[in-house]
């Protein structure tokens, strides 16, 4: 069953301010001041159908980035995005498909009720649990990624958060939290989503104890997937650092703020994926069968 429209105007002052919210590149730093230079922009939907593409394209591309990075562990994990015009639907990768063979033809559309709505595919139970909590009870979140990652999944297990101790780590100061609230139980009622979702105002990142790691974006499912990968690297880093026994220098809490406003911004978090988007788009041209 097909329940979003084909083609659907946006109101001018609505554009407007979607443009106004999700295009915040004039305040990054790496914006080149000179012009007629190739650079990554950020795209103008003139429909909700286009941005309706574009949204599920570059959730293909995260699901397959995923793979790219060996975050996969069986069925689990789950990425999602909203629907631009029907915020209360969101799309996902299905059930038991390997995020190497998640493409256009097979996403799902589900509601905030785990109700497949669009698609041929089940539902992963667990990825509804969490990402319909989250996504319900916060409506500024357009994007949430999820998976049982090692180096995440290890750092969970410590119970604490990520620490400063490089430039890239600095991108999460003071912007993640640590989920303690149904620790280690597998997410399958919907309690264990309503225990969760309220951590998630403010800040991009969780690291939930004992399971892993989650992100949202406020801006594309492009920021929510590179954060997850940057998180496990950074989940990496300090179990690397800590396994020498040498108690790591930490970047000073005004350095690492600088650092956060500069290279941790949700603008960012798209940029750094556009070059992931290239390198996919040349390695697996059956993304958007």
């Amino acid at each position: 069953m097909t329940v979003v429209t084909e083609q659907t105007n946006l109101d001018p002052r609505m554009t407007e301010l979607r443009r106004t919210i999700s295009h915040p590149s004039n305040n990054s730093i790496y914006r080149p001041k000179q012009a007629g230079l190739v650079y990554p922009e950020l795209p103008d939907f003139s429909t909700f159908a286009e941005e309706r593409q574009y949204r599920k394209e570059r959730l293909v591309a995260a699901c397959r980035a995923f793979a790219l990075h060996n975050l996969d562990y069986g069925f689990a994990g789950h990425l999602t995005v909203r629907d631009p015009e029907h915020p209360e639907l969101y799309w996902t990768n299905p059930m038991a498909v390997h995020f190497s063979q998640v493409k256009l033809s097979n996403l799902i559309l589900a509601d905030h009720k785990g109700k497949v709505v669009e698609g041929n595919h089940a539902l992963n139970r667990a990825g509804f649990v969490l990402h319909a909590a989250v996504h319900e009870a916060n409506p500024d979140i357009v994007a949430m990624c999820h998976a049982h990652s090692l180096y995440g999944t290890a750092f969970a297990a410590l119970g604490k958060p990520l620490d400063p101790i490089t430039q890239d780590a600095a991108a999460f100061f003071e912007d993640h939290v640590v989920i303690k609230d149904e620790a280690g139980a597998v997410a399958v009622e919907e309690k264990a989503g309503m225990s969760v979702c309220d951590y998630f105002k403010n800040v991009k990142a969780a690291i939930h104890q004992n399971h892993g790691l989650l992100t949202v974006s406020r801006h594309s499912i492009d920021a929510a997937a590179f954060w997850f990968i940057a998180l496990e690297r950074c989940c990496q880093q300090q179990l690397l650092v800590e396994a020498t026994g040498i108690k790591p220098v930490q970047v000073p809490e005004q350095s690492s703020r600088y650092s956060r406003e500069h290279v941790g911004s949700e603008y960012i978090g798209w940029l750094h994926f556009q070059p992931i988007f290239g390198q996919l788009q040349q390695q697996s041209p059956d993304m958007f069968d």
